[in-house]
């Protein structure tokens, strides 16, 4: 996890001051259409994420730009144990912002007001002969609404260490789920 002065995406997105900012990359034998495919469908982001359980498109076409998905999340009680994140299941909204088949996907966390936050999590795909390496990235900028919450009655030393911890968490994710995608796609 880095926090970052400048960064653009290729969703066109620009970041500056980051709260979170990390990436996890694996090289994959498969096609840059294949991969796209996979990372798209969002109902199976449950065969390989460590929260995510899968979920449904709520609104729009599957995978296309503008189109929401409510995922379905389970979090242990060990994960930055002493801060008062959601426990056990619970739901997101997310929408589409950039959908280019064998390129990038990716997708905005909404607020419970139905927005988008800057929230983004994608997945890119670069050519690497006849290989692939799929790049798994999340970006927060602002301060989510459940970020908000749970940091709004901690000392500046707990929110600091708060945002080191629950960024090491994101990192070990990303790289956990594109291990999960290159067995899923590589079958072994």
């Amino acid at each position: 996890m880095s926090v970052t002065e400048h960064n653009i995406g290729r969703d066109g997105e620009t970041t500056l001051n980051s709260l979170f900012q990390a990436q996890a990359a694996v090289r994959i034998s498969t096609s840059p259409q294949e991969i796209y495919r996979v990372i798209s469908d969002l109902g199976r982001s449950g065969d390989w994420s460590p929260e995510c359980l899968g979920g449904e498109w709520v609104s729009g076409a599957p995978g296309a730009v503008g189109s929401v998905f409510r995922g379905e999340n389970l979090r242990s009680e060990e994960v930055v144990a002493w801060a008062p994140v959601v426990r056990g299941t619970w739901f997101t909204e997310s929408e589409v912002v950039a959908a280019e088949p064998g390129r990038t996907f990716s997708w905005a966390m909404r607020d419970s007001a139905g927005r988008k936050q800057q929230s983004v999590w994608g997945f890119d795909i670069e050519p690497l002969g006849s290989d692939i390496v799929l790049t798994h990235r999340f970006r927060m900028g602002a301060p989510t609404e459940g970020i908000g919450g749970i940091t709004s009655g901690m000392t500046s030393e707990e929110r600091r260490r708060f945002v080191r911890e629950w960024g090491d968490k994101i990192e070990k994710d990303l790289k956990a789920t594109v291990a999960r995608i290159k067995e899923a796609v590589e079958g072994g």
